[in-house]
């Protein structure tokens, strides 16, 4: 009786060495640690979450320079000097040292603070919205890493399986049993086998390559110690709501960062009020005096306008904008749900399906041996235990997707995670 499930270690193990040689050496490399770990570490390394991070900072820079006053001005004049007459030389210069500062009116600094502090929460959405994108693509790069490691093995199996069958064929052939063709069938199965085991090799290292990158990994990933495909999921489909979705969060915060803009945009029309104060000097008769004085601009070209109709236009492309998010995170929601069902009944189907082609295959393979099933049989028998074998891992992948997309949606834990 044949087993498929002595081999894994050793597969795993060769499997593992072939992906540490492509990377450059066994010291250079390690085992991911589980998800959430790995997870966890990527936020001080993962590149995207850098950027969202500096984009933080950056909002936060400029909702401080919002909060500032104007600078006050300093002015020292010389009036009256080195003319001619009576002008000559300093005798009668007027010397006049003046301090001026503009006063915001309309409420412009409060509106510019609101405006600011409105970008930063809707720059900490985005980051958010970006964690929870990268959450996903960490969660279905990690399980299809997993995946390829699985497949290789798989690939590897069926390549021992391969070899079996066409020592078999051959032993049939010279016996007189079977005719020359089954020979030449089994040679041409042996050597597709052999071409999957070097697909599934460079699909592996592929596959390894992108998580280390993703998650911004110092040193390369070069295999799974703990499974994500065999984790069962951690979130239910009930008491789910549309409204933790990141996009709409990002969707309302950019609608009030355009609101409190608009505001400020309305306020900048107010003319400011300078004013200033002096002290003045008189050379001739030996006396000084004080000076005072008020500037206010005449709005009659510019009356910020434009600027208001642009930012009035931001803010009706920002309600479009939540309106679509809104309809979207319903649908995703729902969509996603259903998905995450599918996914678990198709798992469910494909366990029992590869337990089914499990036991086809070995009945096959007694009857073949014992000269009562032919070749083409077995052949037909073994690629139906491939095939439920690989359906068995890619129902595992989706339904990771399925998790991961609902938390991504939700905001809830997501695979391998707790709450």
């Amino acid at each position: 009786m044949l087993s498929f499930h002595h081999r894994r270690p050793l597969f795993a193990v060769a499997s593992g060495l072939a992906a540490l040689a492509l990377f450059g050496g066994v010291a250079d490399a390690e085992p991911a640690p589980p998800f959430t770990e790995l997870l966890r570490q990527a936020q001080s390394t993962a590149p995207r979450l850098a950027e969202a991070r500096a984009e933080i900072a950056r909002a936060e820079g400029l909702a401080r320079q919002a909060s500032a006053f104007p600078n006050p001005t300093i002015g020292l004049e010389v009036e009256n000097f080195s003319g001619s007459g009576p002008f000559q030389g300093i005798s009668q210069a007027e010397t006049t040292a003046s301090l001026g500062q503009t006063l915001e009116l309309g409420g412009k600094r409060s509106a510019r603070i609101a405006a600011g502090q409105a970008e930063v929460q809707a720059s900490r959405q985005r980051a958010a919205r970006a964690q929870a994108d990268f959450g996903f693509d960490l969660a279905s790069a990690y399980a299809e890493a997993e995946a390829t490691d699985r497949r290789l093995v798989l690939a590897r199996e069926t390549l021992s399986l391969a070899e079996e069958d066409a020592r078999i064929s051959r032993a049939f052939v010279e016996a007189g049993r079977e005719p020359d063709l089954r020979r030449i069938q089994a040679d041409a199965s042996l050597q597709a086998a052999r071409a999957s085991v070097e697909e599934a090799q460079a699909a592996r290292s592929t596959a390894f390559a992108n998580l280390t990158a993703l998650a911004g990994s110092p040193r390369p990933i070069t295999s799974i110690a703990i499974s994500l495909l065999d984790q069962a999921p951690v979130l239910g489909v009930a008491g789910l709501a549309a409204t933790t979705a990141p996009g709409l969060r990002v969707a309302q915060a950019e609608r009030e960062a355009a609101t409190r803009r608009l505001s400020f945009e309305r306020r900048r029309a107010v003319p400011d009020v300078n004013v200033s104060l002096g002290f003045r000097r008189f050379e001739d008769s030996n006396a000084s005096a004080f000076v005072a004085g008020v500037s206010v601009p005449l709005p009659l070209f510019d009356r910020n306008r434009g600027n208001i109709s642009a930012v009035q236009a931001e803010v009706s492309a920002a309600e479009a904008r939540l309106n679509a998010a809104r309809l979207d995170a319903e649908a995703a929601l729902r969509s996603g749900m259903a998905r995450q069902q599918a996914a678990e009944a198709r798992l469910s189907a494909s366990k029992d399906g590869e337990l089914a082609a499990r036991e086809a295959y070995r009945l096959t393979r007694i009857g073949y041996e014992g000269g009562k099933l032919s070749l083409a049989e077995l052949l037909v028998a073994r690629r139906a235990l491939t095939d439920a074998r690989t359906q068995t891992i890619a129902a595992a992948v989706d339904r990771v997707n399925a998790q991961a997309a609902l938390t991504r949606l939700s905001g809830a834990p997501g695979p391998g995670e707790s709450k």
